[in-house]
């Protein structure tokens, strides 16, 4: 995940997400390899960025852009939903809104997701400047994504993937192959897998519960994909 940031001081470059979970699994099962999180900051880019981070006293820096935008595509339209909606946006932005808290219509969102407004993106504005790692975990809150995990003697890794995300989209994460050749996956939850030796003792237990393509991951879920290719 790549996050823009300015009016903050953060080192550019990749930055280890201290992650809780995995350094429990880690402990747990001592594993050759250990992959965690990484996130890299970029300063004063928001074109290439996923998410953005700035304190609020830096947030109109971004809307004055969106609101030039948004007028400059008035005078070149002449698409009556489209202007609506721009001025709507202009409305938002001038009420220093980004237009990623804005509550778009589905029709709205589709022409939005086409547009190059830098404020549509995920934007994390800052009262107070936090710690890296907080900021790390508001980006991830504020780009609704969450963490799945493999863990085992070989890895323990974890997976960032959008939230209401399927099975088979997390097996794609983790190998193509997976995806491809998905039959299905033993999850567990975080908190019963700490109670276990292993995936298998964990199916042992009655802990490991069968899914299906069809099954939505939760928060924290360590899985197991079966597959055949």
């Amino acid at each position: 995940m790549k996050i823009g940031f300015s009016g903050i001081e953060i080192t550019e470059g990749k930055i280890k997400y201290e992650d809780d979970k995995l350094t429990a699994l880690a402990d747990k099962f001592k594993p050759n390899k250990v992959t965690p999180f990484y996130a890299e900051f970029i300063k004063d880019e928001f074109i290439k960025s996923d998410v953005i981070v700035l304190p609020r006293n830096n947030l109109l820096d971004i809307l004055i852009i969106d609101i030039d935008k948004c007028e400059t595509r008035i005078k070149n339209t002449s698409d009556d939903f489209e202007i609506k909606l721009l001025n709507k946006c202009i409305s938002k932005l001038e009420e220093e809104i980004p237009l990623c808290d804005v509550p778009f219509n589905e029709d709205e969102r589709d022409k939005m997701r086409a547009s190059s407004m830098i404020s549509i993106k995920p934007v994390v504005v800052l009262d107070d400047i936090p710690g890296v790692n907080d900021i790390i975990a508001m980006t991830l809150d504020k780009a609704q994504m969450i963490f799945f995990y493999t863990a085992g003697k070989k890895e323990v890794h974890a997976w960032p993937v959008a939230k209401n995300s399927d099975i088979v989209t997390c097996a794609g994460k983790i190998h193509t192959d997976l995806a491809r050749g998905f039959i299905r996956a033993d999850v567990v939850s975080f908190d019963d897998m700490m109670t276990c030796h292993s995936m298998n003792d964990a199916k042992a237990k009655g802990l490991a519960k069968v899914v299906d393509k069809g099954y939505i991951i939760g928060t924290s879920d360590v899985i197991e994909i079966r597959y055949n290719v």
